[in-house]
């Protein structure tokens, strides 16, 4: 099968509209969230507005044994991870079932307060407009006042985290915050976690040519995706694609000086994978300590799928936002 077989606006479900909007067919399921404490459920979830000009809210995930807590007055705080949803910057949402259900076993398994960032999609909001609410949300998240986020969340044990195009929000986000470290009100970030990271560029890479038919997400299809993402006219050599291009590498001097850690996981089927080895590699080469978790098998978005690989990884995240757990 070639690419030129492939309709990548049919792969997607996705009509465009004359007015430059787009029509998205056969919406992936949702979850409500629910924080009643009476349902027998390991983690209460709720959602809470950040722009409402914007549309923009988060999702936030409680484990309920800190409910339970000995102390109640005073409970063991746990680390926070501002989660961004993949779908290649035009499809899903923070409320989508395969990215709640993650959060809960994420919150649950590595004892985490998570909050899930509901972020605006192209190409009705082209790039940089996802970025921008991914710092927008960490500022905001600094300045709220929310019972749960102020008497559960450790702010100084935050972690920015995405899976595909939410990891690389993730990453833009904490490029952003380097510069802004004094003024993120006590928020303060130790790493990135990117999973399966979305970069692209005008050259292909081995991986691109090798996995170019792959029947779950075709290179024409992440090529698609760009184009609605990108500003139009901009091509995949373009700053907000490029691992290469702008000044990113530059600020993981930065990150290097501030101490943060990065853990960078992939896997060999995977299209992307030689873009996020590339990310790794240049950050090693700053001094930023990565942790590198690159699979033999596996695909792009495995871990949303195979409920084992999903263990595996969170496992994985587990003991890298606590690095002295067993």
């Amino acid at each position: 099968m070639s690419n030129e077989t492939i309709d990548p606006y049919h792969r997607l479900q996705i009509l465009p509209n004359p007015d430059g909007t787009f029509t998205r067919g056969n919406a992936a399921p949702t979850t409500a969230p629910s924080s009643d404490p009476s349902l027998p459920i390991s983690v209460l979830t709720k959602d809470i507005t950040i722009n409402p000009h914007n549309h923009t809210w988060l999702r936030l995930f409680l484990p309920r044994s800190l409910l339970s807590s000995s102390n109640p007055s005073n409970p063991n705080k746990l680390p926070l991870i501002i989660f961004f949803h993949g779908g290649g910057f035009v499809l899903l949402s923070a409320a989508s079932s395969m990215f709640h259900d993650f959060c809960v076993q994420m919150a649950d398994s590595a004892q985490a307060i998570v909050a899930s960032v509901e972020y605006r999609l192209a190409p009705e909001h082209r790039l940089p407009a996802g970025y921008d609410d991914g710092a927008e949300a960490l500022r905001w998240i600094g300045n709220c006042e929310d019972e749960w986020l102020r008497q559960y969340a450790d702010y100084s044990k935050c972690y920015l985290m995405g899976n595909s195009a939410g990891a690389t929000i993730a990453y833009r986000t904490g490029l952003r915050a380097v510069e802004e470290v004094n003024d993120l009100d006590g928020v303060k970030i130790q790493g990135l976690i990117l999973r399966q990271p979305f970069f692209g560029g005008v050259q292909r890479t081995e991986s691109e040519l090798r996995l170019a038919n792959n029947r779950l997400i075709p290179l024409c299809v992440t090529d698609s995706m760009w184009e609605l993402a990108l500003p139009t006219g901009a091509d995949r050599d373009h700053e907000y694609c490029s691992v290469r291009a702008g000044n990113g590498v530059q600020k993981f001097e930065k990150m290097k000086d501030l101490g943060w850690r990065v853990l960078v996981s992939g896997n060999n089927g995977d299209l992307l994978v030689d873009r996020y080895k590339e990310l790794a590699q240049l950050m090693e080469e700053k001094g930023v300590k990565v942790v590198k978790d690159f699979q033999e098998e596996g695909f792009h978005g495995v871990e949303l799928f195979d409920p084992l690989k999903a263990s595996q990884f969170i496992d994985l995240v587990k003991h890298f936002i606590n690095p002295n757990c067993v």
